[in-house]
């Protein structure tokens, strides 16, 4: 892992929020902590299926890639 990556990830996130909440908007996001954990729930899951080699190639399947 790009610790680079993460902390630009992180800073890219902190300007949206300021921008977000300077403009009054929703977060187009989970408000509350079952959101978050839900959002890394996708992704331990990915990176299980990823690393089991589990899955098919579903655009393959459907004709598309």
């Amino acid at each position: 892992m790009n610790t680079t990556h993460v902390l630009a990830a992180l800073i890219v996130g902190i300007a949206t929020g300021f921008v977000f909440a300077g403009l009054r908007v929703p977060l187009p996001a989970p408000p509350s902590l079952p959101g978050i954990v839900g959002i890394v729930g996708i992704y331990v899951g990915y990176r299980i299926v990823e690393a089991t080699g589990v899955g098919f190639d579903l655009l393959s399947w459907l004709g598309l890639g």
